[in-house]
């Protein structure tokens, strides 16, 4: 069995679960289809802000720290240029 037919297979199956089973009222919570305006709902809808929150906190200390990397390797290859160029003005020229 090649891939693209067992692609195709697991394609079919796929469409085929989603048409017997996918029917958006019967799988949808009284939450998340239909409901009023409820405290359950904005404790889902404040949840899901915190989590946002929280995964843009720790993305942006990734960031940050490797703009720290960055900066610290630029500094240290600074600090590296200005001493061999230092020794380099002291060492006497010999001909």
């Amino acid at each position: 069995m090649t891939a693209v037919s067992r692609a195709v297979r697991r394609a079919v199956a796929t469409a085929a679960a989603v048409l017997v089973g996918g029917s958006g009222t019967l799988l949808a919570c009284p939450v998340c289809f239909g409901a009023e305006e409820t405290s359950m709902i904005d404790g889902s809808r404040l949840g899901v802000l915190v989590l946002l929150a929280v995964t843009l906190v720790v993305q942006g200390s990734f960031v940050a720290f490797f703009l720290y990397l960055r900066n610290r390797a630029r500094r240290m290859a600074d600090a590296d240029l200005d001493e061999e160029w230092s020794d380099l003005q002291k060492s006497p020229r010999t001909s």
